[in-house]
């Protein structure tokens, strides 16, 4: 939902066959995320959040973490960040960079080196 510069969403139950704009079961809440006031910005109905996690509903990641903030843990989130984190680690123990965010750091901390063997270059010369 939203326009341009302004976004807006909606937070409904779907049934996952359902194309991503058809037929929603129940709106659920919405997110503002340019409102200033923190409890007009995110508004749940947890109740209901609550029934259709109990019912069997998935969340996605986003969904999830928006949930989190009211209180709300969903098991499938949970388990997906647990894999993760194991992934995450797993990967930094063979030395390998696992996301975009350690390969900018990867390739900083590779600037970083190379500008310090740069400088010490001239210091030996002389």
């Amino acid at each position: 939902m939203g326009r341009r510069h302004r976004p807006f969403f909606r937070l409904n139950a779907i049934e996952s066959r359902n194309p991503r704009d058809g037929k929603i079961l129940e709106k659920l809440g919405h997110y503002d995320p340019i409102e200033k006031d923190q409890a007009k910005q995110l508004v749940l109905n947890k109740e209901r959040i609550e029934y259709w996690l109990g019912v069997g509903a998935v969340p996605s990641d986003t969904v999830a973490e928006l949930i989190a903030k009211i209180g709300i843990a969903s098991k499938h989130y949970q388990l997906s960040r647990d894999r993760k984190k194991r992934a995450r680690l797993a990967a930094s123990k063979k030395g390998v960079v696992y996301d975009n965010t350690q390969r900018a750091q990867a390739k900083k901390a590779a600037e970083k080196a190379e500008a310090a063997a740069k400088a010490a270059e001239p210091e030996k010369k002389a």
